[in-house]
């Protein structure tokens, strides 16, 4: 079965989301005032109306309401002005409870009916007393939610390594399992400085390439394994994973060689690799 949909983005998120458009067209970048879980939401059209097989959509599908009128967008920006005004109010209670806890973030649902405040902590707070307090200041209903490390990093962004912004911020949808195996496949130092993002974790951009990695190692001779080339057997002492290169120390006598050999010029036994993602 095939269903009309638009892609819909948040304010300060990645992730598409599949909304029926009912009856109407709307087309890319027009803002729109959606219905989801938490309310009506402002929002964007990131894809415009296209039709979907059954299995790409998350039934039943919630609906965009209408387009965003200049009154919409004026009440989006004056929540985000209260939402900067409350963040001294919050961090100076929790300084009186003297709670374990860093704010992330203060979001005010578009219609006024609650504030959400993210948190990190490395351990369980106990914030009723918190929550009480901020309901008689700010006067609304008070949802602290506790997130990841990753997350932080994605609602605050910062810059990479690479000297580009943190994919987390600019593009990734979802956070997907990254391993120390990623970084030993790709010959990476495992030094955590030189491998962790500004999350402190592994970083994601080490899942992009894995998969060729895996499927290369997996057709290479292992290091320290014997092989045969043109030039007789040899030992494996490198291997150029990007260039699927192989290079084979001989030794004939007194003399040794060291030198590159392409993958399918080289003759050895496969064993099973150990190489996952």
């Amino acid at each position: 079965m095939q269903y009309v949909v638009v892609g819909v983005k948040f304010p300060n998120g990645n992730k598409i989301y599949y909304f029926s458009p009912k009856d109407k067209e709307y087309k890319e970048n027009d803002y729109v005032i959606v219905d989801t879980a938490k309310g009506q939401e402002y929002a964007q059209i990131e894809i415009a109306n296209k039709e979907v097989n059954e299995s790409e959509v998350i039934l039943p599908l919630r609906e965009v309401i209408r387009l965003a009128t200049d009154k919409d967008k004026k009440q989006y920006e004056e929540n985000i002005k209260k939402a900067e005004e409350a963040r001294p109010i919050v961090e100076e209670l929790i300084q009186k409870y003297q709670l374990e806890m860093k704010i992330v973030d203060i979001e005010y649902a578009f219609d006024n009916s609650k504030i959400t405040i993210s948190f990190i902590s490395e351990s369980r707070v106990d914030f009723r007393d918190l929550v009480k307090d901020l309901a008689a200041k700010l006067k609304n209903r008070i949802e602290l939610r506790q997130i990841g490390i990753r997350d932080q990093a994605k609602v605050i962004g910062g810059i990479g390594l690479c000297g580009r912004i943190c994919c987390c911020k600019t593009f990734l949808n979802d956070f997907e399992k990254v391993s120390i195996k990623m970084a030993k496949n790709q010959g990476l130092s495992l030094n955590p400085t030189q491998i962790s993002g500004l999350c402190g974790r592994l970083l994601c951009c080490l899942e992009y390439e894995n998969p060729y990695y895996v499927e290369v190692l997996s057709k290479m001779p292992k290091l320290n394994s014997t092989v045969k080339t043109k030039d007789g057997e040899g030992t494996v002492i490198y291997q150029n994973i990007l260039k699927q290169l192989v290079t084979v120390k001989i030794v004939d006598n007194d003399n040794t060689t060291i030198k590159d050999y392409p993958l399918n010029e080289i003759q050895f036994e496969k064993a099973k690799q150990d190489a996952k993602s």
